[in-house]
C-alpha cells in the first residue's frame, strides 16, 4: 500500500513561513535541501510522520497565484477552543468556530486561518475520523 508522506506548497519568504508554521502548529525543520535555483524545506512534528514541504524558488519576488483549485491543509487538535484563542492571541486571525451537522449530529467542528502566502489551513477538533 502507498503511504502519504508529505504535501508541498510554494512560499515566497522562507523565514516568514517557518515562523508561521512553528508558531501556529509547532512544525520545525526536519531537513533543508538547497539546490541551484530553489530550496526544499521539510517541516515535521512529533505528532505525525507526515511532513509539509516548503518550496522556495530563488529570486522569486511576486506572490504566487493560488487559483481556484487549491483546497486546504488540515490539522487536528485536542482542544479546538483553546487553539482558537491561542491563534487569536498570536494575531493569526482565525475565522470563527464552525460546526457541520449531518443527520442531527456534528461530525466536524473547525476553524480556518491562512498562512503568509494565502494558503488556507483547517483546524479540526480531534475525534472520530479526524484523529
Amino acid at each position: 500500500m502507498a503511504k502519504a508522506i508529505h504535501s508541498m506548497i510554494r512560499v515566497l519568504d522562507e523565514q516568514r513561513s517557518l515562523s508561521f508554521y512553528e508558531k501556529a502548529f509547532g512544525l520545525i525543520v526536519a531537513e533543508r535541501l538547497a539546490f541551484e535555483g530553489f530550496t526544499l524545506v521539510y517541516l515535521s512534528s512529533p505528532e505525525s510522520e507526515f511532513e509539509l514541504e516548503l518550496t522556495v524558488n530563488h529570486g522569486r519576488t511576486e506572490p504566487y497565484v493560488l487559483g481556484d483549485g487549491y483546497g486546504h491543509l488540515a490539522f487536528s487538535v485536542d482542544d479546538l477552543e483553546a487553539e482558537h484563542a491561542r491563534f487569536e492571541a498570536l494575531g493569526l486571525s482565525p475565522t470563527s468556530l464552525k460546526e457541520l451537522k449531518l443527520d442531527g449530529r456534528p461530525p466536524a467542528r473547525f476553524f480556518f486561518l491562512q498562512d503568509p502566502d494565502g494558503y488556507k489551513i483547517e483546524v479540526l477538533q480531534r475525534g472520530g475520523r479526524y484523529k
